[in-house]
C-alpha cells in the first residue's frame, strides 16, 4: 500500500503512530553527490499530525545531514527485528560515497514523492521534505525536521486496516549496546475518549 497524506489514507485509522514505535530507531535513507547513503538514528520520533512530520538528529556532521541539506529530502525506514544485524552494520563510520545499501546488500527502491532512495524491504517508509534544520547546542549537533510526503506499509504488515508492528517487530535503541524489540501491544482507552 502507497498513500499521500494530503489524499487520505482510506483506513479506519491513521497508522503514523502505530508505524512510529517508541524509542524508535530512523533507518535514514539519503541520496547525494557522492551517492546513496543509509544511516541508522536513534534519535528519532513523529512530531506532528497535520500536516505529518517527523524529525531525527544528529550528532556530527554525517552524510544523512549533508545529503538532506543538499537534496531538501530524506526517507525514513523502520527497521524491524529481521533486519537488525544489517542496520547495525549500516551504523559504521565509513568513507563519503560508501552506499551502506550495497554494503549490507539491502534491496533499494525509489521513492514516489521524493528524489531518494529507500529500502524496498522495510515494513514503512516515509517520504520527506525537509522543513528546518536547527544547529543545536554542542559540538555538531543538528536536528532535521520534515514533512511526510509519501507513505509506504507493507502489506503483510496490514490487517483489517491497521498498521501491526507485532508483525514484523520493530527494533528499538537502549543505552550502551542495549536494543529491544516490540513483541507485545495492549489497548487502553483513555477518559476522554469513546
Amino acid at each position: 500500500m502507497f498513500y499521500e497524506p494530503k489524499n487520505g489514507h482510506g483506513l479506519p485509522h491513521n497508522p503514523l503512530t502505530a508505524i512510529v514505535q517508541p524509542r524508535p530507531i530512523g533507518w535514514i535513507s539519503t541520496r547525494g553527490p557522492l551517492g546513496d547513503n543509509l544511516a541508522p538514528y536513534s534519535f528519532f520520533n513523529a512530531v506532528a499530525y497535520q500536516p505529518p512530520q517527523v524529525m531525527f538528529a544528529s550528532t556530527g556532521r554525517k552524510d544523512s545531514v549533508t545529503n538532506a541539506e543538499a537534496t531538501g529530502v530524506f526517507a525514513v525506514n523502520i527497521v524491524e527485528w529481521a533486519a537488525r544485524a544489517a542496520m547495525n552494520l549500516t551504523s559504521g563510520a565509513y568513507p563519503p560515497g560508501t552506499d551502506e545499501f550495497a554494503l549490507a546488500g539491502l534491496p533499494k527502491a525509489e521513492c514516489q514523492t521524493i528524489d531518494c532512495p529507500r529500502l524496498a524491504s522495510a515494513p514503512a517508509t516515509l517520504e520527506c521534505r525537509v522543513t528546518q534544520i536547527l544547529t543545536l547546542k554542542g559540538q555538531d549537533n543538528f536536528l532535521i525536521l520534515g514533512e511526510v510526503t509519501g507513505i509506504h506499509l507493507r502489506d503483510d504488515c496490514l490487517i483489517d486496516g491497521y498498521f501491526r508492528a507485532t508483525l514484523f517487530r520493530p527494533v528499538a535503541r537502549g543505552g550502551y549496546k542495549d536494543y529491544s524489540v516490540v513483541g507485545e501491544h495492549f489497548q487502553m482507552t483513555r477518559p476522554d475518549e469513546t
